[in-house]
């Protein structure tokens, strides 16, 4: 069930990265979802999000707008792309020593390390192209008409802090430090990177697991 699981997951985010060819992001669609606020309430209909302003819009017989620092979480059913996801609110600083609520979306949960993320759209400056090897890299997905293409930053949250992670191989091993061994071994033998989200769902999958 698990790997059935981590299948649909894996799915989701190779289709997440590789953009419809109509021009339109995620976030720029209305999905069917709900809010659950911080007081407990359930609001459920169409739902828009804007990760930069850290706000959520329902629409249902009009449209409400909810910053993060009234939503717990909120979840969307991706019909482009076919699954369930999860953005919670949780605090941290994007710049400062100021924590504020914040939308992170919840890429894989577990006891010990959580693989969070934060989705932007950003101007594709690699001037790739058509037969670029480069085209079909699930973590930066396809050239994009009007140069623009889907980004990640990646975050983990550890022992109760959130850690924004550079991509960087090096830093991962020292996040995962007390099975560092073993999950090189594990990325190794899958041939999995350090800087793409699905292989990164699956290293993080497999720490928790071996814990």
């Amino acid at each position: 069930m698990r790997y059935i699981q981590l299948t649909l997951v894996l799915l989701l985010i190779f289709n997440l990265s590789a953009k419809s060819q109509n021009g339109q992001f995620p976030s720029q669609l209305w999905h069917k979802g709900q809010i659950i606020t911080t007081n407990g309430q359930v609001f459920q209909g169409s739902l828009k999000y804007d990760l930069e302003n850290n706000l959520v819009q329902l629409q249902n017989s009009g449209i409400e707008t909810f910053s993060a620092s009234n939503v717990e979480r909120f979840e969307i059913f991706d019909e482009q792309y076919g699954g369930i996801r999860t953005f919670y609110s949780l605090p941290y600083s994007l710049s400062g020593d100021y924590e504020s609520p914040i939308f992170f979306e919840i890429l894989t949960e577990g006891n010990n390390i959580v693989l969070l993320c934060r989705e932007y759209i950003t101007t594709d400056n690699r001037g790739m192209g058509m037969y670029s090897p480069m085209v079909m890299n699930p973590i930066w997905g396809p050239p994009l008409s009007g140069a623009y293409r889907l980004a990640f930053n990646f975050y983990f949250l550890k022992d109760g802090a959130i850690q924004k992670y550079s991509q960087k191989k090096k830093e991962l091993l020292d996040i995962l430090d007390d099975r560092s061994d073993e999950v090189e071994l594990y990325m190794r033998k899958n041939r999995l990177t350090h800087d793409q989200r699905g292989d990164l769902l699956r290293i993080t999958a497999y720490y928790n697991q071996i814990k």
